[in-house]
């Protein structure tokens, strides 16, 4: 039988079948081959045995958190404890887009902003807009709620920010814990344990443990770049520009001439190690 796992307790992995739940072990073999299922992994499975005997190919597969086969993530972004940060929501959307996640930009605690902050918060919220992201605000439960629809999602997002919040206001049965932000630290505790994929809103949607860095160690300066979709959209006169020291690079003039977000390209040059931004 055909199945996707939805949970994992210790050794127990409990699949979702048919509008019922397995709860299955692995085929020794799985450890010898270094086969590890994940939640949200496709299966096949023995019923009568309560045993995975294979793990279908994936869409895409992360590590931390451990999860596969996403569709779309909603990038949880809060905009005060913690602060709004484009270098960690940059990160979050390259490595979504490396991934073939389609990112999802979600704002939170857009009460807490000043009004003239929150002014121009928004102006470069709607760079992001225009280059083709979607941007929702939490207060937006109805259209979050049509945005889960057929789709595999996943919340993540600097720990802190307020998944859990969001997705307790998406389902209020699921209670799941919520905690305070540090204000020595300015970032969350770690309430998430285990991962889970529940159904909901005629999608599946999965809450996570949040986490506050990201690296690029897997990926390559080439993947980073291409990444930054709006980069394609002008050619440079060099094969495989890198969009760094070249003098006449049309990417750096775009940037210059406030058609690329100036945030956006300094923290592609950061997180490709290398390379300097002069307007002069």
């Amino acid at each position: 039988m055909k199945g996707q796992i939805i949970k994992i307790s210790s050794d127990l992995y409990f699949v979702s079948c048919e509008d019922k739940i397995y709860p299955c072990k692995c085929r020794g073999i799985f450890r010898k081959e270094h086969i590890t299922p994940v939640v949200g992994d496709y299966v096949l499975f023995s019923k009568e045995k309560s045993l995975i005997e294979e793990v279908l190919p994936r869409k895409n597969v992360f590590q931390r958190p451990k999860v596969s086969n996403i569709d779309q993530a909603f990038l949880i972004t809060s905009l005060k404890l913690p602060d709004f940060s484009t270098n960690l929501l940059d990160k979050f959307i390259s490595l979504m887009e490396m991934n073939h996640v389609k990112p999802i930009i979600c704002i939170t605690k857009s009460d807490l902003v000043k009004a003239n902050e929150l002014d121009k918060i928004k102006q470069i919220l709607k760079y992001y807009e225009n280059i083709g992201y979607i941007v929702v605000y939490n207060t937006e439960i109805d259209r979050i709620k049509g945005l889960l629809k057929n789709k595999t999602s996943v919340f993540t997002g600097q720990t802190g920010a307020g998944k859990s919040t969001l997705l307790n206001k998406l389902n209020p049965n699921w209670n799941l814990e919520t905690g305070e932000v540090s204000l020595a630290l300015g970032r969350g505790r770690h309430t998430t344990r285990v991962v889970e994929l529940f159904e909901l809103y005629n999608g599946k949607v999965m809450d996570t443990p949040g986490f506050s860095s990201l690296e690029f160690n897997d990926y390559s300066k080439e993947d980073i770049k291409n990444s930054f979709i709006e980069f394609n959209k002008y050619p440079c006169p060099f094969k495989d520009c890198n969009h760094t020291n070249e003098k006449e690079c049309v990417v750096k003039k775009e940037v210059i001439a406030n058609n690329i977000l100036e945030s956006r390209y300094l923290n592609y040059l950061n997180f490709i190690g290398g390379g300097k931004f002069e307007k002069n």
